[in-house]
């Protein structure tokens, strides 16, 4: 098993956007929890491949996610540390598949509901990835340095979370307005 690095930071961005509807409405813990499959591919076509939700073997809420981030497969295993309406916070150990072998990243997902005012919320999705000890050895044996594997993660990630971050806020408001529809 990996050991994640988190006092480096191999890429971290963080994209809002805006929701018609307000802060009171919005729960991300429940839209994260029963997103299907086929709104998580919506989200960022066509790198989101698959999503499903599970648990760790001492109970805690899980979200599995496959995706493309730049030219790596991404399997993340998000475990939830924090779900509340307003603020979820995930971590995973990501395995990433890429054309010359695979490793492993932890990634720290934060979706962020805050009252932007005149009814509507602020959506913010911040993404962090810390290098573990297997990505610092597999880049070395790549011949490649922290920075140069920074530099390109943060390009692909940055790019990916831009595009996912609209769709993740659309999708949260379709949520919320369905919960609304039905209570």
């Amino acid at each position: 098993m990996s050991t994640a690095l988190t006092e480096l930071v191999l890429s971290q961005s963080a994209f809002t956007a805006e929701i018609d509807l307000p802060l009171a409405r919005i729960d991300i813990a429940d839209w994260l929890f029963t997103l299907p499959e086929a709104e998580y591919q919506r989200c960022c076509p066509p790198d989101h491949i698959a999503a499903g939700v599970t648990t760790t073997d001492d109970g805690r809420r899980m979200s599995i996610n496959v995706e493309m981030i730049g030219k790596g497969l991404v399997v993340q295993h998000y475990v939830a540390e924090v779900q509340r309406p307003d603020y979820v916070r995930m971590n995973s150990m990501s395995d990433v598949f890429t054309a010359i072998g695979r490793t492993q990243v932890n990634v720290v997902w934060e979706l962020i509901a805050e009252d932007a005012g005149d009814g509507k919320t602020r959506y913010t999705n911040r993404v962090t990835s810390h290098p573990t000890d297997a990505f610092l050895a597999f880049i070395a044996e790549q011949g490649q340095t922290f920075e140069q594997a920074a530099a390109a993660r943060q390009a692909a990630s940055g790019d990916h979370n831009r595009r996912e971050t609209p769709l993740f806020a659309a999708s949260i408001g379709r949520r919320a307005l369905a919960r609304s529809r039905t209570s």
